[in-house]
Parts: C-alpha cells; structure tokens; sequence
C-alpha cells in the first residue's frame, strides 16, 4: 500500500500513543507499504507550535525531519496539480491542511490514514 500520514497519526506514531489502532500500527509498520509524511503536516505542526497550541520535546524544524526519518517515511512535497485540485473539492471540511492532504492523496494515488469522518466524505482512499 501507498500510505499518506495525517498529521495526527504521525503526531501519535512519533509520540507512540496507543491511540492508534493495530490493524493501522500493522500498515504503518509492514515493510512492504510506502508510507509518507507530507510538507502540509510539517507546516501545520510549525503554524500550531508557535501559536503554542502544539508542544513539542523539540521545535518542529529539528522534530518533524529527525521523527519522519527515524520511522522511515518519505517527505511528499506541495504540488501544483495537487494545490489545483483544490478548486474541486466539496466545503465538506474547513481545515484547510486536511483539505490539502486529501487532495495530495488523491492526486498521487495514496490512501490517507486518518481517524477523521469529515474526510472519509470525499472521494478519496482513506484507512483507520
């Protein structure tokens, strides 16, 4: 499988939460899946720190990279077809990193691990 992180679970993956269930623990784990971590996490985990609504053992610029490397998941940048398909996507969300991240799944053909219901409302592969 070709997994995409919601911000929450790679919060939860980095900080071992046992909020995670295992069947998912299992996908993220298997060495045959692709897992990524996008650029849109990395930046909602930033703007929510220093607005101090996220604490972290360490700001997000030594964090996220150090964390996303340990676990060896792949960084997924911003791209145009995927900020472009914005433009396409139903209101049924208004976080906007969330938006982001369904659409980069749905342009790179990636399922998205989330506990979120709102996201499961939109055409897109989503596991939990």
């Amino acid at each position: 499988m070709r997994l995409l992180l919601d911000t929450c679970t790679f919060l939860w993956w980095a900080h071992g939460s046992g909020q995670i269930p295992d069947r998912v623990r299992e996908l993220i784990a298997d060495p045959g899946n692709q897992v990524w971590l996008s650029a849109v996490s990395s930046w909602e985990i930033a703007v929510k720190h220093a607005l101090d609504r996220m604490p972290l053992p360490d700001p997000p610029e030594r964090f996220v990279p150090r964390e996303r490397e340990r676990h060896r998941f792949a960084s997924l940048a911003v791209d145009e077809a995927s900020t472009l398909h914005l433009g396409r996507l139903p209101p049924l969300h208004g976080d906007p990193f969330d938006r982001m991240l369904v659409c980069q799944a749905i342009e790179h053909g990636l399922t998205l691990v989330t506990p979120d219901r709102l996201i499961t409302q939109y055409p897109v592969r989503c596991t939990w």
